[in-house]
């Protein structure tokens, strides 16, 4: 390996630029200009004030960062549209987040809007600030900035279940008339769906039991919803139960009802005993819908028997139904995985036909099984055809293809589809980043690629995975480099981002942390192909 030519590469970076200039897009070199150089008086695009300000959230996460003062120079270009995107694009970003909200609020003459509130209260669930979530909505109702409507608890309740809080999610709809929102069925139904969408289906009928008696009295979609739930974790006799609960109170059976019961009887097993149900459907006077259909299709996939299953599709089209593009992709999944491709291209082209648009899933499906046997040619095939399509390529699928590439050692194919992402709208995030790195860090002549990319990472200010920190750096200490160790840890330390600055200290040598051991390094050195 030219690790001589690594040295020299680390230390000039006049060197390094050129060697990125060599191998990818202007875009992927460049690092913001600062704040304080802009002209206060630009008035900069839409998105880019919204990528700024996400760098700014991202580099500013940590609650000592002096994040408002990095706010400052955008005052005057605040906006509601600025604030909700800011807000969705840095939604895993909590802390950082709020303050981006309660900044925007104190701006002079502007206002967030309810949607914005609605985001904020979402993202401090999904960080598990839920302290901060309740103090937020306090001070909602406190100020009068926003009056808390049903729907902003509807959110709560899906991210402590999603939490798995679900006790918490209950005392919230407990909570609702403290806010001046007496619970109604509609309230119960969100609580139940949230409940049992993410399997707490046992708390979810817990507590219908308790209220069922109330003044809220459960409908024919209370019941459905608790119907599915039990299928949807295999208790058909739960499921059952409840259907015939709701029979003896007087409810009148409709088509969602019994589509419930059929995927719960399907789902626990008894798939013959839904199908005799289905038979009945026309007896009751409905009408089958595609849905009714596809829970056989999911059934049968599940069962791995796509004769079956295409017997089900059959049908569907005979009675001019057609399965929406989750139901197509479970049959494009099954037969990828019993590796009848040309069959898994067919259900494409009737998915176009029929207009049930073929989403990235469906593709990434078929790329999957592309690229875990190294089929290059066909896995550039197909993302050509994506676009064609106009379905465009996510971060799965170029993780995905340029794992293979690396793997197999097709290197000019890697710099062709790094090259081409800034084209289809792709900017790599930290996953991408760290494909490459992990990937060339594991083959022998590469070592000094991998740093290249992670330089890049570095200079877009992405705070790199530890992993991928600890990965680069035992591989650099096992080829007798370690002062190249602290020259990267020296350039992450005097990033513009702080969360990179912390980051250096993983990547620091001057302690001398113990080497990798002799078996690590074979473990590296044994996924190596070349």
């Amino acid at each position: 390996m030219a690790i001589g030519f690594l040295q020299s590469l680390l230390r000039n970076p006049e060197a390094r630029s050129i060697l990125h200039k060599s191998f990818v897009p202007n875009r992927f070199l460049s690092i913001s200009v600062p704040y304080d150089s802009q002209e206060s008086n630009s008035i900069a695009p839409v998105s880019e004030v919204v990528n700024e300000l996400s760098r700014v959230l991202s580099d500013y996460r940590n609650p000592h960062h002096d994040i408002e003062s990095a706010f400052v120079p955008f005052v005057s270009q605040i906006s509601t549209d600025i604030v909700e995107q800011v807000l969705k694009r840095c939604s895993n970003l909590g802390f950082s987040a709020h303050r981006f909200f309660v900044w925007a609020q104190g701006v002079p003459g502007f206002r967030n809007s309810e949607e914005s509130y609605r985001i904020v209260v979402d993202i401090l669930g999904r960080s598990g600030q839920f302290a901060f979530l309740w103090d937020f909505l306090m001070e909602m109702k406190k100020s009068g900035s926003c009056e808390v409507k049903r729907d902003i608890f509807w959110v709560v309740f899906r991210v402590y279940s999603r939490a798995n809080m679900p006790g918490d999610a209950i005392r919230a709809f407990n909570r609702m008339a403290d806010f001046g929102i007496p619970p109604c069925l509609d309230d119960l139904d969100q609580l139940l769906f949230s409940l049992c969408k993410r399997k707490h289906v046992k708390d979810a009928q817990e507590f219908f039991d308790r209220v069922k008696g109330s003044d809220l009295c459960p409908n024919m979609k209370t019941y459905s919803i608790l119907i599915r739930g039990w299928g949807d974790i295999g208790e058909s006799d739960h499921a059952q139960e409840l259907f015939d609960e709701m029979l003896e109170k007087g409810l009148d059976v409709d088509l969602l009802a019994l589509n419930s019961l059929m995927n719960a009887l399907c789902r626990g097993g008894k798939v013959d005993e839904a199908y005799k149900l289905f038979r009945g459907v026309r007896n009751r006077g409905f009408e089958p819908d595609a849905y009714s259909y596809s829970i056989f299709i999911h059934s049968y996939c599940d069962a791995n028997d796509l004769h079956s299953a295409f017997r089900v599709l059959d049908s569907m089209g005979r009675y001019k139904l057609i399965p929406n593009v989750f139901t197509y992709n479970r049959i494009i999944k099954t037969l990828c995985r019993n590796q009848k491709m040309d069959e898994a291209y067919e259900i494409l082209l009737e998915m176009i036909k029929n207009g049930s648009k073929p989403d990235t899933w469906s593709y990434n499906t078929i790329l999957a099984a592309h690229c875990d046997h190294n089929e290059v040619n066909r896995a550039l095939k197909l993302m050509s055809k994506m676009e064609l399509d106009g379905c465009q390529p996510d971060r799965h699928t170029y993780n995905m293809v340029l794992k293979m590439m690396i793997r197999i050692g097709r290197f000019d194919k890697v710099e062709e589809i790094w090259n081409s992402m800034e084209d289809h709208g792709f900017y790599p995030s930290v996953s991408t980043y760290a494909v490459m790195v992990h990937g060339l860090c594991r083959k022998r002549s590469k070592l000094e690629l991998a740093c290249k990319f992670f330089e890049m990472m570095i200079d877009e200010g992405i705070p790199p995975y530890t992993s991928t920190c600890e990965l680069l750096k035992n591989k650099l200490i096992g080829s007798g480099f370690a002062e190249q160790v602290d020259i990267l840890a020296d350039k992450m330390g005097r990033s513009t981002s702080k969360s990179i600055q912390e980051a250096s200290n993983v990547m620091k040598y001057s302690v001398r942390a113990p080497r990798i051991s002799s078996r690590n390094e074979d473990e590296y050195l044994s996924q190596s192909d070349d």
